[in-house]
C-alpha cells in the first residue's frame, strides 16, 4: 500500500501528530533519498527537510541526494531502492525541469517507498499544477505542468490562502473543473495512503470551482 505525503513549509520541525504517523509509516529506513529543486546549486542540500525527520526520531542508515553531480542511470538505481523519496522544496519549474530531465517520474511511481514532497516537492508529486504569474512565479505567461502523478489530483502548497483565496479561485478555476485540488499554508500536511485521505491543518479542497475547508483527521 503505497504512501504520500503532501507537506506545506513547516515553520519549525514537524509537530508530534505528525511526526508520529510518519514513524508508523516509515518502518524501513535503510536509505532517504532527496531531490533536489535546484539540482545545479550545491547550497540546496535539503537539511531543513532532512531535520525535520531527525527532529522525529526518523533516521536512516543512508543518506543520498539527487542533483546534477549524480548521473541519471545512478538516479534512478537510488530511487528504485530509497526506503523514503523526499522532493525538496525550493524552484517548482526548476525541480519538474530535472524530474522530466532525468525521466525520474516513472521510477518514483513505480517505488515501493514513502513518498514525500515538501512545499516545490509537493506540486510536483501532483498530477498537474499551475505556473502563475501570480503565485509567485517568475514568469511572462501562466502554464499548466505535469507532474509525477502519484494522485490524481492537483497541490497548491505553501501559499498564503487566508488572505487570497478570491485569487486562488480564479486562478485554479478552469482547473478545479478537470481534477481536485488541494491547497495549503504552512504547517499543513494531505496523507494519502491506498484510498484513505488524512489532513493536517488548514487543507482545502477545490473542486468545480467550489473550494471548501477540510476537517483535520489526525
Amino acid at each position: 500500500m503505497n504512501t504520500h505525503y503532501y507537506l506545506g513549509w513547516f515553520t519549525d520541525f514537524f509537530p508530534e501528530r505528525l511526526s508520529q504517523m510518519l514513524r508508523d509509516d516509515i518502518t524501513d529506513r535503510k536509505s532517504l533519498v532527496m531531490i533536489s529543486s535546484n539540482p545545479l546549486d550545491a547550497k540546496v542540500d535539503g537539511t531543513v527537510e532532512r531535520s525535520w525527520l531527525d527532529h522525529a526520531g526518523i533516521l536512516f542508515d543512508d543518506y543520498y541526494l539527487i542533483n546534477h553531480g549524480i548521473k541519471k542511470e545512478a538516479a534512478h538505481t537510488l530511487i528504485q531502492n530509497a526506503s523514503v523519496i523526499f522532493l525538496l522544496g525550493g524552484d517548482t519549474l526548476k525541480q519538474n525541469e530535472f524530474l522530466m530531465a532525468y525521466g525520474m517520474s516513472e521510477c518514483i511511481r513505480k517505488s515501493n517507498a514513502v513518498v514525500i514532497g515538501a512545499s516545490a516537492g509537493a506540486i510536483n508529486m501532483s498530477a498537474k499544477w499551475l505556473c502563475s504569474k501570480n503565485f509567485g512565479y517568475q514568469v511572462k505567461e501562466n502554464a499548466f505542468y505535469n507532474g509525477i502523478g502519484l494522485d490524481n489530483f492537483s497541490v497548491l502548497s505553501h501559499f498564503d490562502l487566508e488572505n487570497n483565496m478570491a485569487l486562488v479561485q480564479s486562478e485554479l478555476s478552469s482547473l478545479s473543473v478537470e481534477m481536485k485540488i488541494y491547497a495549503s499554508n504552512k504547517d499543513c500536511a494531505l496523507r494519502i495512503k491506498g484510498d484513505k485521505i488524512d489532513i493536517f491543518g488548514n487543507v482545502y479542497a477545490f473542486s468545480h470551482s467550489k473550494i471548501q475547508k477540510l476537517k483535520e483527521t489526525f
